[in-house]
This record gives structure tokens, sequence and C-alpha cells, in this order.
């Protein structure tokens, strides 16, 4: 979609053709502007159809896949770990899907550091002796789980509640999720206001709370896993 949006705005870049002022590119006044576009070369008016009728039918296409996600993310096998994920701050079903396609098991890692370096979100070390320094991010991970974890870190921006979407996506759950979603919101924006404040870059910022939200997606996942284990043993006592 992005690329399909970058090749309309450079075409109309170089017939030096620019929305009006305050008119922020792809929303619904943008669109409208776009209606209004005439062009005297038939190639012309024949690019930018073909560029508009390409972002429609990528639109169209994501929609589709949205659609077909959300459904699956109720009867998966990983149903329940969706659902937990979703208790977190900017996840919601799309997101938490993705991460747990991508993390497959958490029983894959030992630790939530483990993890995190699996989504190539620590940072890089060059040591000599007794020196230590610490450079930028490895991003030798899973590219997917880090842009998303990363896309997520933005919302702990805003100071910690529980509105009404995130409201019905706790709903539900077990307590011990809810409460560590919770205590991720508080922790995180924390983190996020006092790296602010030491004048932080916010590239910088980000990482460092999408690093952490990664431990919390680990430990979420982890009580889902000790659950299943707990009703395993439930279910065998019960049919012994």
């Amino acid at each position: 979609m992005n690329r399909h949006k970058q090749r309309m705005g450079k075409f109309l870049l170089r017939l030096q053709l620019f929305p009006p002022s305050k008119v922020k590119a792809w929303t619904f006044a943008h669109e409208e502007w776009l209606d209004t576009l005439r062009f005297e070369s038939s190639c012309h008016r024949m690019v930018f159809q073909e560029y508009r009728e390409s972002i429609r039918e990528t639109a169209e296409r994501l929609r589709r896949y949205e659609k077909e996600i959300e459904l699956l993310s109720h009867t998966h096998v990983q149903a329940p770990l969706i659902e937990a994920l979703q208790a977190l701050r900017g996840v919601a079903t799309l997101t938490a899907t993705t991460l747990v396609s991508e993390m497959v098991s958490v029983t894959r890692f030992a630790s939530a550091p483990s993890f995190m370096s699996y989504c190539g979100l620590v940072p890089s070390e060059h040591s000599s002796g007794v020196s230590r320094s610490q450079g930028k991010l490895t991003k030798a991970g899973n590219a997917h789980l880090r842009r998303v974890l990363i896309e997520a870190a933005h919302h702990y921006r805003h100071s910690p509640g529980v509105r009404r979407k995130l409201r019905e996506r706790i709903s539900g759950l077990p307590p011990e999720v809810q409460r560590m979603a919770f205590e991720a919101q508080n922790r995180l924006h924390r983190k996020y206001m006092t790296m602010l404040g030491k004048g932080k870059h916010k590239s910088k910022i980000v990482a460092a709370i999408a690093r952490e939200l990664a431990g919390f997606v680990w430990a979420i996942a982890c009580v889902l896993e000790k659950k299943d284990d707990q009703n395993l043993v439930l279910d065998s006592s019960i049919g012994g």
C-alpha cells in the first residue's frame, strides 16, 4: 500500500501538483482533492488513474486479509493467547496474531531476554578486556516481530488508562493477564516520559519501550502456557 501511495506522490510532485495547505496526505480531504485533478496529457491521465486503481485494489485486498485474520483469530488453536495479548495497549487482533504466529511457542525461549534477542531489539555490544560498550539495535532477529512491537510501543506515550476498546478486549481474560497488562501500561509510560525528559531521541525511546514490551508478551504467553499445562494435568487426573 505505501509503495503505491509513494508512486502517486512522486508522480504528482513531478507535475508540481500539491494539495491545499493543512490537507494531510491520504485523508478524506486529500481523496476529494485528487478527484478534482484534471490532466491535458492522455498519458498523465492514464498513469494517474492506474495509480489510483492500484491503491483501491490494494486497500480492498488488505480489508479481505484482515477480515479473514479476524475470523481465524477466534478459531485457531492459539486463540486464547491471541485474545490475551490484546490486553496490552497498542496490541489489537492483527498485531496479536502476528506475534503469536511468529513466536510459534513460548517454550522456544528460556527467558524474556532471549525472546527480546530473537526480536532483534537488544543493543549490539563491543567488548574488549574489561571494557564494554553498547551500540545500535542488532536487528538480527525476526523483522515481523520487531516491526509490530515498535508500532505498538508508540502507544505508551499516552497516560495509562483502560478505555472502551481496551475494556472490551480484556473482558473475560484471566485476572493475572489483566494485571500484567496494566502494569505494562504504567511501567512503559513512566519509562517513556523519563527517557523523554532526559532528552533521548524518540526513536531510541520507542526501541527501548518495544524491548520491554516484548518481555511482557513473553510473560503473558508463559501465563497462558502454565494454565494450559494445569488444565492438561486436571483433565488427566479426571480421566484416570
